[in-house]
C-alpha cells in the first residue's frame, strides 16, 4: 500500500516537532543557570531543583518522540509504542515540573499553556500513529 501525501507531510511535521523538543531539552539541560537567573529566575531556579530521573526521564520523552517520528516515515509499526512511550515520559515529567514544585505557584497557570498543547500534540501523535497501523500502513 502507498502511503499518502498527507502521510508523509504529517510525519515529516511530526519528525521536525520532535527535533525541537531535542532542541529544547539540549538547551535547557546545559542552559547557565547563573545567566538564566538574570532573566527569569524561577525557571532557574526551578531547572536546578530538577532531579536526575526527570532530565533522564525528559530525555527518554524526545528521544522516543523522534524515533517515533522517523519510524512513522519509515512506516514502521513500532512508531506506535515509541509515541507511546514518549507521550507517558512528557505526563511524568510534567508531573513533576507542576506537582513537585512551586512553578505554578510562582508563575501561575499560565505556565502550563504550552506544556498542555506539547501532551495534546503527544496524544495526537500516538493516536495517528495508532491509526495508520490499523489501516496497515505500518509494517
Amino acid at each position: 500500500m502507498r502511503a499518502p501525501a498527507s502521510f508523509i507531510v504529517i510525519a515529516v511535521i511530526l519528525l521536525i516537532w520532535n527535533l525541537m523538543g531535542i532542541t529544547a531539552f539540549i538547551t535547557q539541560y546545559s542552559a547557565d543557570l547563573t545567566e538564566l537567573a538574570k532573566s527569569d529566575p524561577d525557571t532557574a531556579h526551578a531547572f536546578a531543583q530538577m532531579p536526575g530521573w526527570a532530565w533522564a526521564v525528559y530525555a527518554v520523552a524526545v528521544g522516543a518522540g523522534t524515533l517515533g517520528a522517523i519510524a512513522l516515515l519509515l512506516r514502521r509499526r513500532p512508531a506506535v509504542a515509541l509515541f507511546l512511550l514518549s507521550l507517558v515520559a512528557v505526563i511524568v515529567q510534567f508531573g513533576h515540573s507542576f506537582l513537585a514544585t512551586d512553578l505554578l505557584a510562582v508563575k501561575g497557570f499560565g505556565a502550563a499553556a504550552f506544556p498542555a498543547v506539547i501532551v495534546l500534540i503527544g496524544i495526537g501523535q500516538w493516536l495517528y500513529a495508532r491509526s495508520q497501523a490499523a489501516k496497515g500502513l505500518l509494517r
